[in-house]
């Protein structure tokens, strides 16, 4: 029975309201940290880290949603049941010593060398998941807004097409500048620098 419970206990978490929550924690200590205000990220950082629908999120984006969520760690788990998320979640907290990732060797894309790859435990990476929530949102406001790759709706692609927008469009002059610039005469003058002093 209590299998059951724990069960319709996960399968009834309010994923909307729970994401709503943290977002706002993350908005937070986005703007505290764009007011250089530590006290207060690191506040909000803590209350983020200890919260429950943090974990649960953390949990649920390892077990659930994300790409790698049946590779086994070192433990060798693969997939847990929801009892098994709840109880996850109940556990995560920092300082605890983290156990050895798994070592695999995979592919290079189009050649022939293998490289390595480290691969956490579950508990492991939802642990990761949910110090990368608090901290995310403390850089992203440092972060240089022309800066791309590796970060949330800013993918290389969007750098390069940032580039190109800004390669391609014409410098526009400030025409207040220089109200009183006679340039209609300079114009008619068929005078034209030409760059060697001429």
């Amino acid at each position: 029975m209590a299998k059951q419970s724990s069960q319709i206990i996960w399968k009834d978490i309010n994923w909307k309201d729970y994401e709503r929550r943290i977002f706002k924690l993350q908005k937070r200590i986005y703007k505290a940290s764009r007011r250089d205000d530590v006290l207060t990220v690191r506040r909000l950082q803590r209350t983020l880290i200890r919260s429950w629908a943090a974990k649960c999120i953390a949990v649920r984006r390892v077990t659930q949603d994300n790409a790698g969520k049946k590779t086994a760690g070192v433990d060798g788990v693969k997939s847990l049941t929801p009892k098994q998320r709840l109880n996850l979640a109940k556990e995560l907290k920092l300082g605890r010593k983290v156990k050895p990732t798994r070592r695999v060797w995979i592919p290079k894309p189009g050649k022939q060398e293998k490289r390595p790859l480290g691969i956490p435990t579950i508990y492991d990476r939802a642990l990761q998941g949910l110090v990368k929530m608090a901290l995310e949102p403390e850089w992203e406001a440092r972060f240089e807004p022309n800066s791309y790759g590796f970060r949330p709706g800013r993918s290389c692609q969007d750098g390069a097409t940032r580039s190109r927008v800004f390669i391609t469009e014409e410098p526009t002059p400030p025409r207040d500048s220089f109200p009183s610039f006679p340039s209609k005469r300079v114009i008619d003058s068929g005078y034209v620098w030409t760059g060697n002093g001429t």
